[in-house]
């Protein structure tokens, strides 16, 4: 168990890594292309990303069914819970795909509208948004998760830099995308453990890649020059932040609360100051490592409390056969 929740927080940390490091590709590619065209493009080349592992699952599952068919003489009818299972995984996908063409499509508009630092950390806040969220669906985060989410937003405030919040036109935009980043990590955390991951990210990857070029046909210009030029930010933000961190999502929601998932994804903003640091020299103020230092620290101590809490529930269990 506890082996499973180490990998589960390996994987999730990864992906807050590769989310953080695809601000700085997405800066980039922001100078050629409109945000629906970044989007849309990049969602389809991650969908594509996956395939290869798609048709690999597909045949390896096609052997082994095709093998316990052989052995135990099963009907044709056995293939009719497939078609029914593929159905289902595809409905699940169009919705993740839905809530996270939201999400993305209000962060991408909001930052034409306001500064890197407000929206940094007003998109950040779906780590309370997520366990506030949770209570409508009985999900009861514990104290650990409530302090680490605690600590975190106010480690993004300083790591944003961000002295007397306003709202304006961009702020409420990306407030409304925490608020769908929220639902897309309560819905991942729901639909995670029921399907496969591959053709589960294809599918939300794939319809949001088809909803964003939709809205881009009418509202921006698209040149294939235009793309082009912005090939290297979209592969970034395609094979890497799309195709490989939506999935890791995916898969390390399987075995982690979403108030526990969300603490550790809002270390992309960590890894984003780190990106900008590295790659274009941003300077790295005694303030911004006071945000780090407190994300890191509200990571702990939800880590801490997480682990204990299953050694506490395996003690008990334990108790319980041998009595």
């Amino acid at each position: 168990m506890i082996s499973k929740t180490v990998k589960a927080d390996f994987l999730m940390l990864l992906t807050a890594a590769v989310w953080g490091f695809a601000f700085v590709a997405q800066r980039a590619g922001m100078e050629f292309v409109g945000p629906y065209t970044y989007n849309g493009v990049r969602f389809a080349l991650g969908g594509l990303s996956l395939l290869p592992f798609l048709l690999r699952a597909k045949y390896k599952s096609s052997r082994d069914r095709s093998a316990r068919q052989h052995g135990a003489g099963e009907g044709e009818g056995s293939t009719e819970p497939v078609h029914r299972r593929t159905i289902h995984i595809l409905l699940a996908g169009v919705l993740g795909g839905t809530v996270l063409f939201l999400a993305s499509s209000f962060q991408q508009v909001g930052l034409l509208y306001t500064t890197a630092g407000n929206a940094g950390f007003i998109t950040g806040l779906y780590v309370i948004l997520v366990p506030l969220t949770g209570l409508f669906f009985k999900q009861r985060p514990g104290i650990g998760v409530w302090i680490g989410a605690v600590l975190a937003v106010a480690g993004m405030y300083f790591l944003s830099g961000t002295q007397g919040l306003r709202i304006s036109k961009g702020d409420f935009l990306v407030l409304i995308c925490a608020f769908f980043f929220a639902s897309h990590v309560l819905l991942i955390g729901k639909l995670s453990p029921k399907f496969p991951a591959i053709p589960l990210s294809m599918t939300q990857f794939f319809t949001c890649s088809l909803l964003s070029i939709g809205v881009a046909l009418f509202r921006e210009q698209i040149l294939l020059q235009d793309i082009l030029n912005a090939a290297v930010p979209i592969l970034y933000g395609g094979v890497g932040s799309v195709g490989i961190a939506y999935t890791l999502q995916v898969i390390g929601q399987k075995d982690a609360p979403p108030g526990h998932a969300a603490i550790i994804f809002s270390l992309e903003s960590v890894f984003a100051f780190f990106g900008g640091w590295l790659i274009l020299s941003e300077p790295a103020t005694f303030t911004t490592l006071i945000g780090c230092a407190l994300m890191l620290a509200g990571m702990i101590i939800a880590q801490i409390q997480r682990y204990w809490g299953k050694k506490s529930a395996e003690k008990k269990a334990a108790l319980c056969n041998n009595l």
